[in-house]
């Protein structure tokens, strides 16, 4: 997967500030490229932005097809925030369709980036979120990203998102604690597709998956033959199909290996209104929970 900045072709997207700087007399219009994000804007922005996601919940952000009407909200955006490490593949296409030219926040700015074992190094894992000192890293750089479009506001945006910031550490404290009533040699998990390699990486988990980092990619039947020899090695008992990805290829290795259904992980979509996953927060707490029951073996 090559860097998002290789899929625009532009030096300047990469920079986490947006060009405008002066007060605007109205709400701000933000547009994020998923629903993740989307979250993470609104909890820091408040009353004083409203944020548009592109990708809706339950999407695929690899494989979005954007609309004439994703179009009309970009142009219409006063600010737009996106992932970036190659995420919104698609968003060079919506640029050039919608006419913009401005240039994005890109919130990942900042993190230290995986790439995962026998991919080149311009091929980065793109999937940040999974660890929460990643979303905290996200959420600094939303808030300075406001406050240079909005100065007038930028109390507010400071106070939100200290208040979001302690949230989000009191989080990753739950998840540490919650993982660390787990054995290590039970600490795996089978999954649809490569998507949990920070949280893995942060929490002390390992993360199998019959698909790459991108839903786009497919398995060979030789990538599928070692995952099921390798779970049988290791021993892992229950698989997850993930709310935005197909679940027929990871349904095709646990009926090999005779793990079980452990549930539904949300790894870039939240749910809609209403879900186990309507916001990030409520995602990550979820994702453990069913995590830690499988790895306990109480399903």
């Amino acid at each position: 997967m090559r860097r998002l900045s290789c899929l625009l072709g532009l030096c300047g997207v990469l920079s986490i500030m947006p060009a405008r700087a002066a007060p605007l007399p109205h709400t701000v219009q933000a547009v994020a490229s998923f629903t993740v994000l989307a979250d993470v804007v609104a909890h820091v922005g408040g009353t004083h932005v409203h944020v548009t996601s592109l990708v809706p919940p339950d999407g695929d952000p690899h494989e979005f097809e954007p609309s004439p009407d994703d179009a009309r909200q970009l142009r219409q955006a006063d600010i737009v925030f996106m992932s970036g490490e190659g995420l919104e593949s698609w968003f060079s296409r919506l640029a050039h369709a919608a006419g913009y030219h401005g240039t994005p926040v890109i919130v990942s700015n900042g993190i230290s980036i995986y790439t995962p074992p026998g991919l080149q190094q311009a091929e980065t894992d793109p999937h940040v979120w999974n660890s929460v000192p990643n979303v905290i890293i996200w959420t600094n750089n939303i808030r300075d990203a406001l406050i240079a479009i909005d100065p007038a506001d930028a109390d507010s945006f400071r106070a939100s998102a200290a208040a979001y910031l302690t949230q989000l550490r009191a989080l990753d404290r739950d998840i540490r604690d919650r993982i660390a009533t787990i054995p290590a040699d039970r600490r795996r998990i089978l999954t649809s597709h490569d998507a949990f390699g920070y949280f893995g990486r942060t929490y002390g988990l390992t993360f199998m998956a019959p698909q790459g980092l991108s839903t786009e990619t497919e398995a060979s039947a030789g990538d599928i033959a070692a995952l099921i020899r390798q779970i049988r090695q290791t021993g892992v008992t229950t698989y997850f199909m993930e709310n935005a990805a197909d679940p027929r290829m990871v349904q095709q290795v646990a009926r090999a290996t005779g793990t079980r259904p452990g549930g539904e992980l949300y790894a870039e979509a939240l749910s809609p209104p209403g879900g186990p996953a309507p916001d990030y927060i409520a995602m990550m707490r979820h994702n453990t929970d069913l995590m830690v029951t499988a790895m306990q073996g109480t399903r």
